[in-house]
């Protein structure tokens, strides 16, 4: 792994042995060769409207410095930009779509000062720079950006800002960024280097810090638009250290969410890595202690399927030390699903996208043929469905639904209400909420059947 400037140090682990191999069918669709990019890092593929998917390599391109990609679900892979240094280099983060349709993210170093930016880039491969940190205002952009439902973005940068802790910041569409928050080290403080955040349904964030807090090895934090924040848990080692993603909340309402290192079990140097759980008032539940041979090391954040089930990735561990992919129940069981060889891909150290076709799919950060990582499809036997691609909206706001095959769709429901629609797509619907629409899934019929949205839909006042 390449030394990334204010990259928190990363552990290396030597566990592995045999485990018991689960029903799946494990696809490789891709294998990078370094002109197309290499090393994805963190980074967790997203869907389209087009349904194809889309992502970005740490390294690689046309000029070594990363690359955006588009992906279709058969692997057939589009470069749509390749960094520079001048708009950025090193997009370490997954992408997010936005409400208008395009993508936005962020780069760990490059821009005007070389200390990272916020971009955002067209589905044909348009990108604009929206800012430029200049350590004042943040530096090293680790993790993704979070939309609003005011349409500002949230996000935060691993260092810099006036402790070079970190700062949690807003970014307005037009680009004008205002500083919200800035992390400090020390055992009285909220932590330092700060990573993804999530928005819950309350309207807080809540998010992680890799480092800081009583004990030193990182804090659950949460932070309210009004620009509060509260130091919600800290590590202590034994339930954990060094969270090197965010956290994912729930249809249960809490919080779930991996460390890089500690645990209970001894197989690692500096412990395997856990998943947890925490409540939105800080009370932690540990549900799994990583011991080597199931995996080790966690680093991405984790996806709750559609069977309720959470779903992610270790980037070490297994019986090659390549890293797994886990299924873990919401008591705490866990099933290794596939362990990686290296030949179909090694360290994935991103997170699992679960596809309206029922798949995942995610990225390695080395491995496969050429040894500079692949795109992998997993397939667990869970059905076809539709996301939302807005999660929240009031009476007559216009909604997108992504789906696999949504041709000839005969009826479109809110928590049973029907709804005025347009079939875009065969990926795409475009749904008008309601008017007397009430919080609850969205229900889609087809000549296939209907399908239900993996999350509900929050109806607004």
């Amino acid at each position: 792994m390449r030394h990334m400037r204010h990259l928190p140090q990363c552990f290396v682990l030597l566990c592995a042995a045999a485990i018991g191999s689960s029903a799946q069918t494990f696809t490789t669709l891709l294998n990078f060769d370094g002109a197309d990019g290499t090393e994805t890092l963190y980074m967790t593929l997203v869907q389209g409207v087009d349904g194809n998917f889309y992502g970005t390599t740490g390294f690689g391109g046309a000029n070594g410095d990363g690359t955006i990609y588009k992906i279709t679900p058969g692997g057939t892979l589009t470069t749509l930009y390749s960094f520079d240094g001048t708009h950025g280099v090193e997009p370490l983060a997954g992408l997010l779509e936005g409400t208008g349709g395009n993508f936005y993210g962020t780069t760990y170093l490059g821009g005007t000062h070389n200390r990272g930016t916020i971009f955002e880039i067209t589905p044909e491969g348009t990108l604009t720079t929206m800012r430029s940190f200049d350590y004042a205002d943040g530096d090293a952009p680790f993790a993704g950006l979070v939309q609003a439902p005011n349409g500002d973005f949230y996000g935060t940068t691993s260092g810099g800002g006036a402790n070079n802790a970190g700062t949690l910041f807003k970014i307005t569409p037009q680009g004008a960024l205002t500083t919200l928050y800035t992390f400090s080290y020390g055992p009285s403080t909220n932590g330092g280097n700060p990573f993804g955040l999530v928005q819950a349904a309350n309207g807080d964030f809540y998010g992680t810090t890799y480092q800081g807090g009583v004990s030193g090895p990182g804090t659950i934090f949460k932070f309210t638009p009004g620009g509060s924040l509260t130091r919600l848990y800290s590590f202590a080692g034994t339930d954990g250290a060094y969270p090197y993603a965010g956290l994912l909340q729930a249809s249960d309402g809490d919080f779930y969410g991996t460390t890089a290192a500690g645990g209970t079990d001894n197989s690692c140097e500096f412990g395997c890595g856990t998943v947890f759980k925490v409540t939105s008032s800080g009370n932690l539940t540990t549900l799994h202690n990583f011991k080597g041979s199931d995996g080790a090391t966690p680093e991405a954040v984790l996806t709750q399927a559609t069977d309720g089930n959470f779903y992610g990735t270790t980037s070490a561990g297994g019986t090659d030390n390549s890293g797994t992919i886990f299924k873990i129940t919401p008591s705490g069981h866990l099933t290794t699903l596939h362990s990686f060889d290296s030949t179909d891909g090694a360290n994935p150290h991103g997170g699992l996208l679960q596809s309206t076709d029922g798949s995942f799919y995610g990225a390695t950060y080395e491995g496969g043929a050429n040894n500079y990582g692949t795109v992998f499809k997993l397939s667990v036997g869970l059905g076809p469905f539709v996301k939302i691609l807005s999660t929240y909206g009031n009476a007559g706001a216009t909604v997108k639904i992504l789906g696999t095959d949504l041709t000839g769709a005969t009826q479109v429901s809110f928590n049973g209400t029907p709804s005025v629609f347009t079939v875009v797509q065969a990926s795409e619907i475009t749904a008008t909420v309601p008017a007397g629409a009430t919080t609850g899934k969205v229900q889609v019929t087809t000549p296939g059947g209907t399908l239900s949205s993996n999350v509900v839909f929050r109806v607004t006042p």
